[in-house]
């Protein structure tokens, strides 16, 4: 993983090119929307028009470059960063830390299923400004709709075949579309050069505390920074280095933007939008078209980073047990590109729901922001547990910038919060991902208590002497348990009755495999311990966060190490293998659990594991998701009993 960080610390032409096609695609296609839902329908004048412009300018200094570009990327794991990355380098320093940690993740999720329409719903809607197209292309429609719907589905259809090949036009749009952000604000700004007074604080002051209701716009204003989340999310793609310098050329774009548009709407004498979006009405008549449809391709790159972000999300919450596990595919050779069926059809019918009910992209500036609101105060959280304990900050330099940001992001939530009433049905989708993740992580941990593990000593003895009794039908040569153990002494007591108890399991070879999550993302490495020579075996498998459980591949590659480095005596005796079958006797065990009728669990408890039991038979099976061929596993049932003394 050394050399991987140090690749993503180089800064190339290639390198600033894969970061602006995959970082900021939400955030660079925001000036869209952004402004617009600050003006709204009402009349644009200069403290309205200013105001909002400014407070566009200070969020994006505040929150993007000052807290994300400089602070929050400092966080990173490894050249990783996102929520759950954050989580895994600060979990050890407070319990408490869980809830944020699902708050924020369950959030940014919830981003995937209103960035995409909202944004391909704004840039399809430009068409009504091309000539001829007045009324046919009108924002909610039934004909704008369903370009929408079209235009999503094949997105997500095509998330199973990867993004390998059209990933690499990525960055060549993004930098066309953010020059031509930076050309078209700079042609109004240059017609209307008084526009640039707009930067000065003092008209986001002017609005917020004197215009009627000014504070409540700040549900608007936040529209233009929602992007800053997922930019951390997407560390690991590209770089601290490359981030921090392609941000600059973004920036400027977007700043020059949003003044061009202030501009466009101060000189134009219009006394409403209405349905006119001041992004596309500066355009000129001529370049309409291929703006539109550059935008189009812009929001798509949008949706595509969010889909993609998305599933890494799930991919880590299910490597840090947050969530079930789930079939999890790899369509291209790319490291990290990742498919995940059942997370792309629910953002799927997210995104499809959305725009049939919301309609269009007005609509659903109502619904936007909220989410990322949160997932970015679970951020400042989790973060000023990074900054106080893993860097070593002065507490009083990190409670002075905490609080900065907690009241900048307070504000935004209390503003954002005036938008329930027309996302409530959305908190439906957001309390199923959160209670899912709450339920996985607090149930295991509830599992967890009621498992007995036992000295493996006691009972090597006998595994010895059963071994070499012919006495007892040979089960298998090799015969491997998956164990919670982590210690080198000891195993679960399940795992000693399955061995002994009824039939007994005569083998020649007892493996006891653990697989130990590491809080780096890209861990690979094992031990092996050698308790009775040749006979007892313990094998104590390292995998990041990041990295996909293989277990029987990971096995047998360090069965094939082991005799081929001659570090145990298994080349020299039988394997189980024939002249009839070349492949050595490989059996692996798993022992599930059920919840016994003999419980007597609290209300809480029961719920927890019930819930939990449910969503496990949902999800895959455990040979499945620890990635065992099931010609060689054996499933075994042992009930869950736990009676209080």
């Amino acid at each position: 993983m050394d050399s991987n960080h140090k690749h993503l610390s180089k800064v190339s032409y290639a390198s600033l090119l894969v970061a602006l096609g995959i970082i900021y695609g939400d955030i660079g296609t925001s000036p869209l929307y952004a402004l617009r839902a600050v003006i709204g329908n009402r009349h644009p004048d200069e403290i309205l028009v200013y105001g909002g412009v400014s407070c566009i300018f200070w969020t994006l200094v505040f929150q993007t470059t000052i807290k994300y570009i400089w602070l929050t990327l400092q966080a990173d794991n490894q050249g990783e960063g996102g929520v759950f990355s954050l989580y895994a380098l600060v979990r050890r320093y407070g319990k408490k830390l869980v809830i944020p940690t699902i708050l924020g993740a369950t959030t940014l999720l919830a981003d995937g299923i209103i960035t995409p329409p909202i944004s391909v719903a704004s840039a399809i809607e430009g068409l009504n400004s091309v000539k001829g197209l007045e009324n046919t292309i009108v924002p909610g429609n039934g004909l704008t709709i369903g370009i929408v719907i079209v235009i999503l589905s094949g997105l997500f259809f095509f998330q199973r075949f990867g993004t390998q090949l059209i990933g690499k036009t990525f960055g060549p749009i993004m930098t066309l579309w953010f020059g031509m952000l930076l050309a078209l604000g700079a042609w109004q700004i240059g017609h209307f050069p008084d526009v640039i007074k707009a930067l000065n604080p003092y008209y986001g002051y002017q609005l917020l505390a004197h215009y009627p209701q000014g504070f409540w716009l700040l549900g608007a204003v936040f529209l233009c920074t929602t992007g800053a989340e997922a930019l951390y999310s997407d560390l690991g793609h590209c770089g601290i280095k490359n981030i921090r310098i392609t941000w600059i050329y973004v920036k400027i774009s977007l700043v020059a933007s949003y003044l061009g548009q202030a501009a466009w709407i101060m000189h134009s004498n219009v006394t409403s939008l209405n349905n006119d979006n001041p992004f596309f009405e500066m355009m000129p008549h001529w370049f309409l078209l291929p703006g539109i449809i550059l935008a189009t391709a812009a929001t798509i790159i949008a949706s595509q980073a969010l889909i993609s972000g998305s599933f890494t999300l799930i991919s880590e919450a299910m490597n840090l047990n947050f969530w079930p596990r789930v079939i999890v595919r790899q369509p291209t050779d790319i490291k990290g590109q990742i498919y995940i069926p059942s997370v792309n059809i629910i953002l799927w019918a997210g995104c499809i729901l959305m725009i049939l009910y919301f309609r269009d992209s007005s609509h659903m500036e109502a619904a936007y922001g909220f989410s990322i609101t949160v997932a970015m105060m679970m951020t400042t959280f989790l973060l000023s547990y990074y900054l106080l304990y893993k860097r070593k900050w002065n507490v009083i330099l990190i409670s002075t910038i905490i609080l900065v940001f907690a009241v900048i992001e307070i504000s935004f939530f209390v503003a954002n919060s005036a938008k329930i009433k027309e996302r409530w049905m959305f908190l439906f989708f957001e309390l199923f991902i959160f209670m899912t993740m709450y339920v996985w992580y607090y149930a295991r941990k509830l599992n967890n208590r009621f498992v007995k593990f036992v000295d493996i000593g006691k009972y090597t003895p006998m595994l010895k002497e059963m071994s070499e009794d012919d006495a007892i039908p040979k089960f298998s040569t090799h015969l491997i348990y998956l164990t919670k153990a982590n210690s080198r002494h000891q195993i679960e007591d399940k795992v000693m009755k399955s061995i002994f108890s009824k039939k007994p399991k005569r083998a020649d070879v007892y493996w006891f495999l653990h697989i130990q999550r590491t809080e780096q993302p890209y861990t690979m490495s094992y031990d092996v311990s050698e308790l009775v020579d040749d006979k007892v075996i313990k094998i104590n498998i390292n995998l990041g966060f990041r990295i996909q459980s293989k277990a029987e591949v990971y096995f047998k590659q360090i069965v094939k190490d082991l005799v081929a480095n001659k570090e145990l005596n298994l080349h020299i005796r039988p394997d189980g293998s024939s002249k009839y079958n070349p492949e050595p006797d490989f059996k692996f065990v798993v022992i599930e659990k059920f919840v016994s009728v003999e419980n007597e669990f609290t209300l809480k408890e029961s719920v927890l594991l019930n819930s939990y039991f449910l969503l496990k038979s949902l999800g895959l099976s455990d040979e499945k998701a620890f990635g065992l061929d099931k010609s060689d596993v054996v499933i075994e049932q042992v009930p869950l009993i736990y009676q209080y003394a």
